[in-house]
């Protein structure tokens, strides 16, 4: 039933979310210090004795982003395969290694890292272990080409930011807009770039003059909370954006992005804001009423194609790039915002994407992955 982003059309955006509704809790069974891993699900559930693991970054399986997803693509492999799965969760940036070391003594087949932080040591131990097959998501180091076993999963943003930032310009009530990252990194300043050409293709398409808070495109610099886990940061980061007269949020931040949630929350409807990398309504349910939608990542599907060709010996170290021609990215529902969000306005997104899938409309930004 799952279709693959590897060999054909992908998920749309509302099977996707269907697919999400139904997963179990990510985190629910994670080893969180396990310093040897652990195997997820009943041993009687797994049919095969191929195995596959993964290791998250810091901010956790239940981060309400992307580990949670990637973990969902995982155990989707689990239910679909009948696989044997491992996994374990990294609480600090020192933690990688040890980790990646525990999965491989865990003797799984495949081990899926997620997040660029981790890109160091998976190279490495890739390089060391050419018997094991190695997925990263969220990073692709050039030196990634040269080692058979590792496939980078990851994903152009920056096109499904670019509605995003559209989406934000038709909306604001204040004509100012705000966006800020978890760290100054190219997967998270994708999203800042995207989100900034899409407010100002709006004006220039509209004669319109919304600002854009938080980010500049031509400096590469702007607003950072300094990791992914400080929510108290991310809504003092938020609050200053609104401080400032910006009516919509756009973190791009993992847990710290719950901070500008909160801040959305407690506004009574003056503030809301655009989640990324899964769909919000989903992965943070109790904020959806100030969810105008999401820029998800298809992580999932990623992840459950790239361990099935591992099983089926398909396994290339090609990398993955998602984008709004392959659903790799795209635009959640917009869920409560639905009879909020103007149809015309509805109709121009529809038209920007595929003028972005047909090379019409071009997107600069350093940080975006080639396709």
């Amino acid at each position: 039933m799952k279709k693959s982003l590897f060999v054909g059309p992908a998920l749309s955006a509302a099977l996707l979310l269907t697919l999400a509704s139904c997963a179990q809790a990510p985190g629910t069974e994670s080893p969180s210090a396990a310093p040897s891993g652990s195997t997820s699900g009943s041993a009687s559930a797994a049919t095969s004795d191929f195995k596959a693991c993964m290791v998250s970054d810091s901010g956790g399986f239940d981060d309400k982003s992307f580990n949670q997803t990637s973990y969902k693509g995982m155990t989707d492999a689990a239910s679909e395969l009948g696989i044997q799965t491992g996994e374990v969760e990294s609480k600090d940036d020192a933690d990688y290694a040890n980790n990646v070391k525990s999965m491989l003594d865990a003797k799984c087949n495949i081990i899926v890292t997620v997040g660029f932080k981790l890109g160091d040591t998976t190279l490495a131990a890739a390089k060391a272990n050419p018997n094991v097959k190695f997925a990263i998501v969220d990073n692709n180091d050039p030196a990634y080409a040269k080692v058979k076993n590792i496939k980078p999963l990851v994903f152009n943003t920056a096109q499904s930011s670019f509605l995003a930032g559209y989406l934000a310009a038709g909306t604001t009530q204040t004509k100012k807009v705000g966006t800020f990252g978890g760290l100054k990194i190219p997967t998270v300043t994708v999203f800042m770039d995207g989100f900034a050409q899409g407010v100002q293709y709006y004006n220039k398409q509209k004669g319109a003059d919304v600002q854009v808070l938080g980010w500049d495109t031509a400096k590469q610099d702007g607003q950072f909370v300094g990791d992914f886990e400080d929510q108290k940061g991310g809504q003092r980061t938020a609050q200053n954006l609104i401080s400032q007269g910006a009516d919509i949020i756009f973190p791009v931040a993992g847990p710290a992005g719950i901070g500008a949630l909160q801040s959305a929350k407690a506004s009574s409807g003056k503030v809301n804001s655009i989640w990324v990398d899964t769909d919000g309504c989903v992965s943070a349910e109790t904020y959806c009423p100030q969810l105008i939608s999401s820029v998800y990542k298809g992580m999932d599907v990623a992840v459950a194609d790239v361990i099935k060709a591992a099983k089926d010996d398909s396994f290339s170290n090609d990398p993955f790039v998602g984008t709004l021609d392959n659903d790799g990215t795209g635009l959640a529902p917009y869920h409560d915002f639905d009879s909020k969000v103007p149809a015309e306005l509805k109709t121009e997104i529809d038209t920007i994407k595929a003028d972005i899938i047909s090379g019409k409309i071009t997107i600069e930004s350093k940080s975006q992955p080639s396709s």
